[in-house]
């Protein structure tokens, strides 16, 4: 006679949970510049788990705008705001890295690895990526969908806008004051890439 039907989770190896594990989370990204999707995303996310690690890391494929110094400065300086208005939420720590994502949840004791969703697209991308985490580094993937005034946002397109010189005060719904501040600065300096490009584009 044929055993008993298998539940669809049977086969899934699971490991009994410490009541006393402390679940941290780690965001990562290259944050280039960061934007209010990015913290959106975070501040949902700050229900969600006892602590979180903003991580910025180095995007090989993308030339980056901002310095590590930089990005870091902001992104601290932001999420401090974040966690003076909403001291509800679980505490957030600023750090860089560079290397594998895997390696360095690993390094600050991930739970989860954290990513926003904004659409489709995203979400086909994203599942990708997470299976091959969970099979090459044993890591989970947990995914925070983003307010939908965040669906388009990204950091690429804030830098083209920039560089092609379009409104940076246009950008303010999507990104913050500083980050506003600190794009008009890069723009305005003839020694900086952004600077170069813009001053090339206006003069054509």
């Amino acid at each position: 006679m044929p055993g008993p039907a298998r539940t669809p989770w049977a086969a899934v190896e699971s490991l009994p949970m410490p009541a006393d594990r402390h679940h941290l989370a780690l965001y990562a990204g290259s944050f280039d510049p960061i934007t209010l999707g990015h913290l959106d995303v975070l501040g949902r996310a700050r229900g969600l788990f006892d602590s979180l690690v903003l991580g910025i890391g180095d995007n090989p494929e993308k030339p980056a705008l901002f310095s590590f110094e930089e990005r870091i400065e902001m992104a601290t300086q932001l999420v401090d705001e974040m966690v003076t208005t909403g001291p509800d939420g679980c505490p957030v720590q600023v750090k860089h890295y560079s290397g594998l994502t895997v390696d360095f949840a690993r390094e600050v004791g991930a739970a989860a690895i954290l990513r926003g969703i904004r659409n489709m697209s995203d979400l086909a991308a994203e599942t990708q990526l997470a299976i091959t985490n969970r099979q090459v580094a044993g890591i989970e993937t947990i995914f925070v969908v983003t307010g939908e005034n965040f669906a388009y946002t990204s950091s690429s397109l804030i830098k083209q806008v920039a560089a092609l010189g379009g409104s940076l005060d246009g950008l303010a719904n999507i990104v913050p004051p500083v980050v506003v501040a600190a794009l008009k600065a890069k723009r305005d300096d003839p020694s900086n890439p952004l600077g170069r490009l813009a001053k090339d584009q206006l003069v054509e």
